[in-house]
């Protein structure tokens, strides 16, 4: 038997979090449940509060539980879940219902929660793949690429197996200014740093003595190639900010001069 009782469940703001709360939710048989993150919690006048404490075995159980269930759906749960959008907490618990009670494996785009999720994986997934084409590294004098990056979406966990592959013989960071957290890969596998690095150290790293003269070198010889393939009269400004959007353009070294 369900019960239609409201409860809020506090989470660290982690997925395994997350999970560990959708299953309480479950285990309660709680129809409807409000999530939030704990350091922006606010307790409902009439509703009961739980802390929930991250459990990782059963957040892989959720988990699991999901993916053998409908295998497409657990990825949009994990990429709305890094949309970071306020709220989506309790929508995502609606979404995970609808899933685990469903008679078939399919989705019925159909239903407002259904579609909603989808919507916002998939832009999710669009600025993973515009963050994996437009990173630029740059090489600093302790012999390490740096990238930073300032993503609409928390896309760092998405991206860090294309660039570990695509660049599995140097070592790298890239940091999320937004996020103030980055990946650093030392050749042997990668990992979550935080770095006290200010907007305008990003903004200047470009020009900084971090960087080797070699380096400097690379992106005005970058720069200077593409104005001269760039032909005025064949321009399509329009089509070209469609595929290369302007906020990306600092990423760039042959746009650098533009931004």
């Amino acid at each position: 038997m369900t019960t239609n009782v409201t409860k809020t469940f506090i989470y660290d703001g982690s997925f395994n979090g997350f999970l560990t709360a959708v299953f309480s939710g479950f285990d309660q048989k709680l129809m409807v449940v409000d999530i939030q993150k704990e350091r922006m919690a606010q307790n409902g006048l009439f509703s009961e509060t739980e802390t929930i404490f991250t459990n990782i075995a059963t957040a892989k159980r959720v988990w699991n539980g999901i993916k053998d269930r409908n295998s497409n759906a657990i990825k949009h749960i994990y990429f709305s879940f890094l949309s970071g959008e306020k709220g989506l907490e309790p929508l995502l618990y609606q979404y995970i219902r609808k899933i685990m009670g469903a008679k078939q494996a399919g989705v019925d785009f159909s239903d407002s929660c259904i579609l909603r999720i989808n919507q916002i994986a998939q832009k999710v997934s669009r600025e993973k793949h515009r963050m994996e084409a437009f990173v630029r590294f740059q090489l600093t004098k302790d012999g390490i690429y740096f990238a930073n990056i300032e993503p609409d979406f928390d896309v760092l966990p998405l991206i860090s197996r294309h660039f570990r592959n695509r660049y599995a013989d140097q070592p790298w960071i890239i940091y999320d200014i937004k996020r103030k957290y980055g990946l650093y890969y030392d050749l042997n596998g990668v990992e979550i740093i935080s770095m006290d690095l200010s907007q305008n150290l990003m903004n200047s790293i470009q020009k900084s003595s971090l960087l080797t003269h070699e380096e400097h070198d690379y992106q005005q010889l970058w720069s200077n190639y593409f104005k001269s393939t760039n032909i005025k009269s064949r321009i399509n400004k329009k089509l070209h900010n469609q595929h290369v959007p302007k906020r990306y353009w600092k990423y760039l070294s042959e746009k650098k001069e533009a931004v």
